[in-house]
């Protein structure tokens, strides 16, 4: 089995990320990216400008984790994208989440709002 665990095994690699790590990840669940719109993304989160020296070791430590590949576009330009183990960080992460937020059949009901109303 890889580091990355999947969500029904061990704990997840995913849970010893940064926030900003976590984060990366989802950002790539939606689709394959180049640094810069990684970037940008992070940085419509933050609300601030994100440096290329937090960006970059960032991504490079979880392609060496095996969360993201990254691959060449041009002679200047990287795209990353999210691994299955990358995947399935994002979806420990989430269920967590749920399981900490979701009490009851009233946060139920609005998670399930959320969820239907995000795509």
């Amino acid at each position: 089995m890889s580091e990355a665990q999947s969500i029904s095994g061990e704990q997840s690699i995913a849970r010893e990320l940064t926030a900003f790590q976590n984060n990366i990840l989802v950002i790539l669940a939606k689709e394959p990216m180049y640094g810069l719109a990684i970037k940008r993304e992070l940085e419509d989160y933050y609300g601030t400008e994100v440096n290329h020296g937090r960006l970059y070791p960032n991504l490079d430590e979880l392609v060496d984790l095996g969360l993201v590949e990254k691959s060449e576009l041009d002679k200047r330009t990287n795209q990353y994208s999210l691994t299955d183990d990358g995947y399935e960080a994002v979806l420990d992460g989430i269920q967590w989440t749920l399981s900490k937020v979701v009490t009851g059949d009233d946060r139920a009901d609005e998670i399930s709002e959320i969820v239907e109303n995000s795509y």
